[in-house]
């Protein structure tokens, strides 16, 4: 019964917020077809905080399962790209700069050590071109940061940020992702996809990183970048848009806590990447001078009410 109550509550304060929200997209439905929109993201709403917020592990499938479907049906309307899905607050759904494709992503929660990620990437087109995104991070070996991926194949995370950038072999898009990943240790991503012939790829050498000076100078490449570190922590990982570069905390392997074993902190400074005539340049220090600690797992004036995925903190 609390569940049941818990659910409504979700779903009143999310029509409250959606009704504050830009509505020019309605003029793509006709009424009937918005009425059938907003009646299947009711459902949607509802399975989503499921999947979140459920505490029996059979509920939280289920609803994942009855999701999927539902979503699917729904995008087959007729220019349900401009459908925005603003009620769905524990699913991420990011669009880059230019509109030309969405992402969804959500997290399953199977156990402390194992967690499933559901995508897809919808084009911006009046029929619907859908490319669901199957999670395989768990039977992937070798340097993540060297695979080239496809959506059958992904490295799956929830996204909470997406920029573009024009190379010299077109236009890509870096995705900010976090992996929930185990028990002690999380992870955040950035992930590069393009599209070949009008399919998703995963990956491209666009990160660049150069060691040594004049003939000793080396140079590699890097498809994306994954940043392992202590669940105990919080790390930072986005794309700062005053300073227009990539920032990311400098994580130092340290001794854990309570059977962690060794594992990566921040130590309080900061590495980047430079974007520079499509690539994007690694900078060892972003700014000069350090801090005494290394920032808190949570700011201290942070009074936002839920974390990424919706949930409440």
């Amino acid at each position: 019964m609390k569940i049941i109550f818990s659910a409504l509550f979700f779903l009143v304060a999310t029509l409250v917020f959606a009704q504050e929200q830009d509505t020019s997209w309605k003029q793509f439905f006709p009424q009937e077809t918005l009425d059938a929109l907003q009646e299947s993201e009711d459902t949607l709403a509802l399975l989503a905080y499921g999947i979140v917020n459920d505490s029996f592990p059979e509920h939280r499938f289920g609803a994942c399962r009855r999701l999927i479907p539902t979503l699917v049906n729904s995008l087959k309307t007729p220019n349900s790209f401009h459908y925005p899905f603003e009620r769905l607050l524990s699913i991420s759904i990011m669009y880059p700069p230019d509109s030309s494709f969405r992402i969804f992503s959500w997290q399953l929660y199977v156990d402390k050590d194992e967690y499933r990620y559901y995508g897809a990437i919808q084009m911006n087109t009046p029929e619907l071109k859908l490319y669901p995104l199957v999670d395989r991070s768990f039977e992937m070996t070798g340097d993540l940061e060297q695979l080239e991926l496809t959506p059958e194949q992904w490295y799956g995370m929830v996204y909470y940020n997406v920029q573009q950038t024009d190379g010299p072999d077109g236009r890509y898009y870096l995705l900010f992702g976090f992996d929930a990943y185990s028990f002690f240790r999380k992870r955040k991503v950035i992930d590069v996809l393009r599209f070949r012939e009008d399919k998703p790829v995963f990956g491209a050498d666009v990160f660049r990183h150069e060691f040594g000076e004049g003939r000793s100078k080396v140079v590699s490449w890097r498809k994306r970048r994954v940043l392992e570190y202590s669940a105990a922590v919080s790390v930072r990982c986005n794309f700062d848009p005053a300073l227009e570069i990539i920032i990311y905390d400098h994580l130092l392997t340290m001794p854990g806590q309570d059977g962690e074993g060794t594992n990566n902190y921040p130590d309080g400074s900061y590495e980047g990447y430079l974007p520079k005539d499509g690539v994007w340049y690694h900078i060892n220090n972003v700014f000069n001078q350090t801090q005494d600690e290394a920032p808190r797992p949570f700011p201290v004036l942070d009074e936002r009410k839920k974390d990424i995925l919706g949930r409440n903190k």
